[in-house]
């Protein structure tokens, strides 16, 4: 007789086999079909609100694996949140002014950029910002980010582009923006002056030469300074030392170098010098005043105090050119020195520079050099690699240069304090972003915000024909954020001064009238920077502010974490951000960078093409993304095998539930077995600590905890042990309603817990789970509670050593499979003699076929044990079952056969299939 029909096989519909390529564009379908970021909006309208406001990606090409690691950090925060009732809606943004734009669009131009005037630049820029916009949502949408694609917020919007000046006006109110000539970086490339936060420092490598400035009156007497920029030589005027440290008179042949004494012996090795001798030592205060020659210029340099001279390298004696730098600016500032800058915005020589008019400055340095060793006045000189700073777009190396710009003065108002008063009430994930961001906001000069490009917010200034004067006041803000609120910025090039001007303006200065408008644009950190105001505080679906949480790269810890936080002090007097939460960056499996050169670039494309945008998902959550992360298709292989270990379970929760109606068949807890009631308290477990790890963000703890529960606790043992109970046992048994009421709490738990970072898979399963009152999507429902009088340290304390004896059956099993003494464990019967009486107690609670069941043999008792398996936690003898194999459930029975009516079965399966009516 075949008994196969009488077994309760599992049945669903929902496919081992993912095919997630083929599966998520039909689920993104019915999200567009439902207008998800609507319905959910709807649904959680009222509820408490949650906003993670999105800092903007540029848009300036395809998306990357960057972007898309942040983009699902954000999705996965937003679900949980949604899930646990909040209204947290999700409105996206993209960043489309600035450099990186005009640069690619003027770059594909060539030499015709130079013929386009600004407006049909900016009219380009615009057309490639809003191309990328298009082309990163779709991929964006594609990694299953939900989110109000249709209406994002883009920089170049005029609403927006308003509410960036009226946060300038605010700043202009206190008094805190000035212009000025002072050094900044500049990119002789893209020709525009550049923040600190748009330099980058790679290796270069620059001349290093020493230089003898003889000092004037003293014969043959020279004073010695180091340099790797001799370009910036026509722009010397003052030699720094430091006023506490001891400098020496070094009697070189007939001359005398003056240099810092702990300097002079690594000096004279540069110079390969040998024979050489100390005759006076004094403090470098001594030096204070005196003057020395230019090299090549006539002209003097004076002797400065400085307490940033080191004794790290070179001579102890800096050669200061107030037009180059910052701290030889402010050094120039105390001296009344001359500021001189003979370097036009291209990078050439201007005639200031005299004999090196029009030579680019990278290769005057040669020239410098020759004119140097030809008078008699290079010590010695060589090429030095150092970290140097470099434009973040074009990568060329960038100079300090001093040139008019516009400046946020960072002390006035005691502004840069109130910032880091506002840091320390800001919640920094990780907290080391704490120290990180105050460092930079301690030490940062004041803010340039002035840039001499096209593409991008105008600084409504302008300035006095009649006397000169730079004007950027109230008045004029006030006028032109109306009119850009209704025209947009362009408005600013295409009208006459006098249009963009309140009736009858005067100059503040000097009451003319005739007046020429500014071109320079603001920074770009401006413009993302302002979005707390722009969007947080503006949209009807946010609303809130400050925000609950600001989500970026570790980078933006000098980019928009600093320009938010100072612009938002600057308009409210707070943070705009409660939370702070960083990532780190991609890096390969080795964990170098990734590079086109170096052939290691890995696609967010490529492997949603491949794997599907869950897989990709899941390696997001299984880092700890606080630290770099690394990323190759081996690393995603292993995500692979964890999404397939994930989804067996889930089919077989599925097909085991199938005649599972919960409104009939629902076993309470109490009722329940022991096994089951274990059972259900991991799964509580589960909830409680997956709930936390997510609170916490930490969502490599719910990919582990998830990944555990499934492997360990479910699939290797519980699933284990009630495969019999579900599929012999009677139908409608409370046995097996028992079993299948877990496995139906599990499915649906699991099924939410998995749902922010696998929001493709949960919502196919949504589709398989039968219970009353669902809604359209997963995404509607509401978070798993766990219950407290589940989770029972008792229970928990006395399974643990059931199944630590369980593990030492598997071994002697396994054993004897080796030995080939044993095919099937039903085959077999064990003997346990327990090491610890209290296992024999906890064990003696229950019968031999149950405790055989957990070991998943078809025979168990107690006795003494001699010559068999020794375990950590008992002594084990297994032998080959007594009686025969039951043809229903495989189980050895010594009473199988002896039932007439079903004669190839055990009793129980005998019973069973009377009270089924099966035959």
């Amino acid at each position: 007789m075949d008994y196969k029909d009488t077994i309760n096989l599992p049945k669903t519909s929902f496919k081992m086999k993912a095919n997630l390529k083929e599966k998520e564009p039909q689920i993104l379908q019915k999200w567009d079909d439902l207008n998800i970021a609507y319905y959910l909006r709807n649904k959680r309208m009222g509820g408490k609100k949650f906003v993670l406001h999105d800092g903007p990606p540029y848009a300036n090409g395809d998306i990357h694996m960057g972007t898309a690691l942040n983009k699902v950090l954000k999705d996965i925060v937003l679900k949980y949140k949604t899930l646990r009732g909040f209204d947290a809606p999700y409105i996206p943004g993209w960043d489309t002014h600035g450099l990186p734009i005009e640069h690619n669009v003027t770059t594909k131009l060539g030499d015709k950029a130079s013929t386009l005037s600004k407006l049909e630049i900016r009219k380009l820029c615009e057309d490639y910002a809003m191309k990328y916009v298009d082309i990163q949502r779709e991929s964006f949408k594609r990694l299953g980010v939900i989110g109000f694609w249709e209406k994002p917020y883009l920089t170049l919007n005029p609403e927006y582009e308003a509410k960036v000046l009226e946060i300038l006006r605010s700043i202009v109110d206190a008094g805190n923006i000035y212009k000025g000539t002072k050094p900044i970086y500049w990119c002789t490339e893209c020709q525009t002056a550049l923040a600190e936060a748009e330099v980058e420092y790679h290796d270069h490598t620059s001349d290093s030469i020493y230089v003898k400035f003889p000092l004037v009156g003293k014969d043959n007497t020279y004073v010695i300074i180091w340099t790797t920029t001799p370009w910036t030589l026509p722009a010397n005027v003052a030699i720094a030392v430091h006023p506490n440290f001891d400098y020496s008179k070094v009697e070189v042949g007939n001359e005398y170098w003056i240099m810092a004494k702990e300097l002079v012996d690594k000096t004279m090795k540069e110079a390969r010098i040998d024979d050489y001798k100390i005759i006076d030592t004094f403090k470098g205060s001594t030096l204070d005043g005196k003057k020395a020659r230019h090299p090549f210029i006539e002209r003097d340099s004076l002797l400065v105090l400085a307490d940033y001279v080191t004794l790290e390298e070179g001579t102890g004696c800096v050669h200061t050119a107030p037009g180059h730098g910052m701290e030889d600016y402010m050094t120039g500032t105390k001296y009344n020195l001359q500021v001189i800058s003979p370097v036009d915005s291209h990078g050439y020589f201007t005639e200031e520079a005299g004999k090196y008019k029009g030579l680019k400055i990278w290769e005057a340095n040669k020239e410098i050099i020759k004119d140097l060793k030809e008078n008699g006045f290079l010590v010695q000189s060589g090429k030095l690699t150092h970290s140097y700073p470099h434009c973040w777009r074009c990568k060329n190396p960038v100079i300090f240069r001093a040139t008019p710009q516009w400046f946020i003065d960072l002390e006035k108002n005691n502004y840069r304090e109130k910032v880091l008063e506002e840091i320390k009430k800001v919640n920094w994930i990780p907290k080391w972003g704490e120290n990180r961001i105050s460092s930079m906001v301690r030490e940062r000069p004041d803010w340039v915000i002035s840039r001499q490009r096209a593409w991008g917010i105008p600084i409504p200034a302008i300035k006095c024909e009649d006397c000169g004067d730079s004007i950027l006041d109230t008045q004029i803000l006030d006028h032109v954020i109306e009119i850009i609120k209704k025209e947009g910025s362009n408005a600013w090039f295409e009208k006459e001064t006098k249009e963009l001007l309140p009736n009858d303006y005067k100059c503040p200065k000097c009451g003319g009238s005739t007046f020429k408008k500014e071109e320079d644009i603001l920074d770009v950190w401006i413009d993302s920077g302002s979005s707390f105001e722009a969007v947080a505080n503006s949209r009807e679906e946010l609303k809130k502010f400050p925000v609950d949480l600001y989500l970026e790269g570790s980078d933006q810890h000098r980019g928009w974490f600093q320009s938010s936080i100072f612009l938002s002090v600057a308009k409210h007097g707070i943070a705009p951000y409660e939370s702070v939460l960083t990532h780190g960056f991609i890096k390969d499996e080795e964990g170098k960078k990734m590079s086109k050169s170096l052939g290691n670039v890995v696609n967010p494309k490529d492997i949603i093409n491949k794997y599907g945008a869950d897989i990709l998902r899941l390696w997001v959550a299984s880092a700890d993304y606080r630290m770099d992360i690394k990323i190759s298709y081996n690393i995603l292989e292993q995500q692979v095998e964890t999404y397939r270990k994930l989804r067996n379970t889930i089919r077989f929760l599925l097909g085991n539930i199938n005649d599972f109606n919960p409104a009939e068949d629902y076993v309470d807890y109490e009722e329940m077995l022991e096994i089951d009631q274990w059972a259900m308290m991991k799964l509580h477990s589960l909830i409680k600590n997956v709930t936390k790890a997510y609170d916490n963000y930490e969502f490599y703890k719910v990919h582990y905890l998830i990944n555990n529960f499934c492997t360990i606790d479910m699939s290797s043992t519980y699933l284990d042990i009630i495969k019999d109970r579900i599929y012999v046992e009677g139908k409608k048994s409370k046995l097996r309603r028992s079993a299948q009421t877990v496995l139906y709490e599990t499915a649906i738990a699991l099924n939410k817990l998995i749902s922010p970072i696998l929001p493709f898979t949960a919502e196919e399963v949504y589709e398989h789970l039968n219970y009353s009152n669902k809604h359209e999507t997963i995404f509607a429902e509401l978070w798993p509670e766990y219950k407290e009088n589940y989770l029972s340290e008792e229970l928990e304390e006395k399974w643990n050593k059931i199944f630590a004896l369980r593990e030492d059956v598997l071994k002697a099993l396994e054993e004897k499979r080796k030995e080939k003494l044993l095919g099937n464990s039903l085959d077999a019967k064990i003997i346990v003699q327990p090491i610890d009486d209290t296992l024999k107690q906890i064990l003696s609670q229950y019968d031999n076929n149950s405790i055989a069941d957990l070991f998943i043999v078809s025979q168990f008792e107690f006795g003494n044990v001699k010559d068999g398996f020794e375990g950590r936690y008992a002594k084990i003898k297994v032998t080959k079952a007594e009686g025969k194999k039951c043809e229903r459930c495989w189980k050895v029975d010594p009473n199988t056969g002896k039932d007439p009516e079903f004669p190839g079965v055990c009793p129980r399966c005998g019973k069973v299939l009377k009270e089924e009516n099966n035959y």
